[in-house]
Formats: structure tokens, C-alpha cells, sequence
């Protein structure tokens, strides 16, 4: 009895454990950052600016301007006020690329091994073989471009790149751009590691 008692407990405190940690994510980038962000300019308003192949994918671009919004405001930066100019106008970019490594780009895929076999006072060779499967893994990168809006002249750009077995969602973006402006306005060693921790959802 004390055996299942103690077995339950277990499974219910790795239960708690596992939940917990579902809720929190951490996600690493190298962050690259540039430009000449004058030392006395404070952060403004902001508005996006959308290439015209952005303005024709307009529901993935206003996912895209979602996860960068938290980032800026962050960093500063407030919405500009309807029928206001913003003092910056914001571009930003994502994309990914999956890497895939199919089993037979290797003459030795196969990965067979050599062994032993024993029967009785008897031993002689033997020989296995089995397949592997490597999923496949993706490079991610958002980008940033601030803009000042009257001289059109770039003030700040800056670049987070990381891979996974999984391609950008609502959470990595938001994530990424965090990572991007988390130096903002300095600019360091290029690329840097950068840790942010996402809230529970």
C-alpha cells in the first residue's frame, strides 16, 4: 500500500513538473545589431512601413508587426496617434528555412555495427543493422529596421537568428524581437547570445 502511495505521489509531482515547464519557454538567438541612434534622441512614436510585397501578404505581415509590437514598446517606442506622423517608421522581416537531411545523402546511412555472439563455450561475429531518422531542424531569423520618418535616413537595424526542430510561431516571433531590441539603442559584439524568457500562457 505504501508502494502505491509512493507511486502516485511521483506520478502526480512529474505531472506538476512537466505543466510547469510546459508553461515556460525559453528561446536563445544570436543577436546582431547596427546602427547611429543619436545619444540624446529618446524613443518616440512609431509606425509600421510595409514593403508592397508585405502589403499584398497582409494577414501574415500584421502577425509579423503583433510580435513586434511588445518588443518596441519594451524598447520605448509608443503607437503613434491616428492622424499623427510617428517619429520612426518600423520595417520588419521573418523568415525561416527548413533543413532536412534525407537518410541516403550518406553511402553509410544504414549505420551497421559488428558484435559478438555466444553460445556455450562457443563465440563467433555478428552483424546488425538499423536505420536512423533525424528530424528535420529549421533556421530562423526576424529583422528590424527603425527608420527616422522625415530624413528616411536607417537609425537602427538589428537581426536574431536561431534554429529548432520547429518553424516561427506567435511566441518565437515574439520572443526574437524581444531578443533584437533588448540592447536598444546600444549596439554590441555581433553576434551576441541572448536569453528571453516567455510568461506562462
Amino acid at each position: 500500500m505504501k508502494t502505491l502511495s509512493a507511486l502516485a505521489l511521483t506520478l502526480t509531482l512529474a505531472g506538476a513538473l512537466l505543466a510547469g515547464c510546459g508553461g515556460i519557454r525559453s528561446v536563445s538567438s544570436d543577436v546582431s545589431s547596427f546602427g547611429e541612434w543619436p545619444a540624446e534622441r529618446k524613443p518616440g512614436s512609431y509606425a509600421f512601413d510595409r514593403l508592397p510585397s508585405q502589403q499584398a501578404q497582409a494577414a501574415e505581415t500584421e502577425k509579423l508587426e503583433a510580435a513586434a509590437r511588445p518588443a518596441l514598446e519594451k524598447a520605448g517606442f509608443l503607437p503613434a496617434a491616428a492622424g499623427t506622423s510617428p517619429d520612426v517608421l518600423v520595417q520588419v522581416g521573418a523568415r525561416t528555412t527548413r533543413l532536412e537531411r534525407p537518410l541516403w545523402d550518406d553511402p553509410f546511412w544504414w549505420r551497421g555495427g559488428f558484435g559478438y555472439w555466444r553460445h556455450g563455450p562457443w563465440v563467433g561475429p555478428s552483424w546488425g543493422m538499423s536505420a536512423r531518422y533525424e528530424s528535420p531542424r529549421y533556421d530562423r531569423e526576424v529583422a528590424l529596421l527603425l527608420r527616422d520618418r522625415t530624413s528616411g535616413k536607417p537609425l537602427f537595424e538589428a537581426h536574431a537568428v536561431n534554429d529548432g526542430l520547429s518553424q516561427l510561431d506567435p511566441g518565437l516571433l515574439t520572443a526574437m524581437f524581444e531578443a533584437s531590441l533588448v540592447d536598444f539603442p546600444r549596439v554590441g559584439i555581433n553576434p551576441r547570445k541572448v536569453v528571453v524568457t516567455l510568461a506562462p500562457s
